[in-house]
């Protein structure tokens, strides 16, 4: 079957109407990572965010969850701020728990984007965006991740279509 490709700022205008998003990665010292930052941010623009981080009970003061399957009542999108090698086993989950929106989170760097994990989720259904940051769009973006999504874009760190 052949899939249908979607751009990017249709994926993220879908994967921002979640209205329960897990951030996976946050770090118990706040401001540490970028997984913090989106955590935060969507956070405080009103999303319903849970933090998953299987080595806390808590941070940026909030409750901290082991996985995925952890969280009551679930979510409906996850955004994966970890390691590459961490984002198949979440993509895994996200598939058997029934979450079909993930994105895989990067900046600057290769980030969170495991080419097999996008795979994965893929074959299964899941809308995968493999870069980017979700503060680059809509409500949660400000002008800085907007400037940085212009170009990231045109260097590929953001793609055009997932």
């Amino acid at each position: 079957m052949e899939r249908i490709m979607t751009s990017t700022k249709e994926a993220a205008a879908t994967f921002l109407d979640s209205r329960r998003i897990a951030v996976t990665g946050v770090s118990r010292t706040p401001g540490s990572h970028g997984a913090n930052v989106v955590y935060t941010r969507l956070r405080d623009v009103g999303y319903e965010v849970f933090a998953v981080n299987p080595h806390a009970e808590s941070v940026e003061g909030d409750p901290a969850y082991a996985n995925l399957a952890a969280i009551p009542g679930g979510v409906e999108a996850v955004v994966v701020a970890t390691s590459p090698q961490h984002a198949g086993a979440t993509v895994q989950e996200a598939i058997d728990l029934g979450i079909t929106q993930v994105w895989m989170h990067r900046s600057v760097d290769k980030g969170s984007v495991d080419d097999d994990a996008t795979r994965l989720g893929r074959e299964n259904g899941l809308t995968v965006i493999d870069g980017g940051c979700p503060l680059m769009f809509g409500r949660p973006s400000d002008r800085s991740h907007r400037v940085m999504c212009r170009l990231f874009t045109l260097t590929g760190r953001v793609p055009r279509e997932v």
